[in-house]
């Protein structure tokens, strides 16, 4: 079979991905390990298929397919609370330099009203 192989390639690819954004600041350490562990989970799985469900009967899940859907289906909801609290943080970041740039504004507006 070629998938593991494939799947292999696009991880290792992954990993390296990750690397070079952490050395470049873009991602926290924090998801530096999680794209990791991510990204070791897709070769393992990949290469160890039947390793999935003696897994998922130590945790009390019938079938090993259902513990990796499961386990990405948490790992979405997870991406996208971060996703969103980084948002939530630029509207943030956003509506204080409307404000800031509203006073300087203002106040430009009013030294050149006094000048005339």
């Amino acid at each position: 079979m070629i998938y593991p192989y494939i799947a292999g390639l696009i991880a290792v690819i992954g990993i390296i991905l990750a690397i070079i954004r952490f050395k470049e600041s873009q991602i926290s350490i924090t998801m530096f390990i999680f794209w990791l562990m991510a990204w070791f989970s897709v070769i393992i799985i990949s290469f160890f298929p039947q390793e999935t469900s003696f897994l998922a009967n130590l945790i009390g899940i019938g079938r090993g397919l259902d513990l990796v859907l499961i386990l990405g289906l948490l790992g979405s909801y997870y991406l996208i609370f971060k996703i969103y609290t980084m948002i939530e943080g630029l509207k943030s970041d956003i509506s204080d330099l409307v404000q800031e740039i509203s006073l300087k504004h203002e106040k430009i507006e009013r030294i050149l009203e006094e000048k005339k």
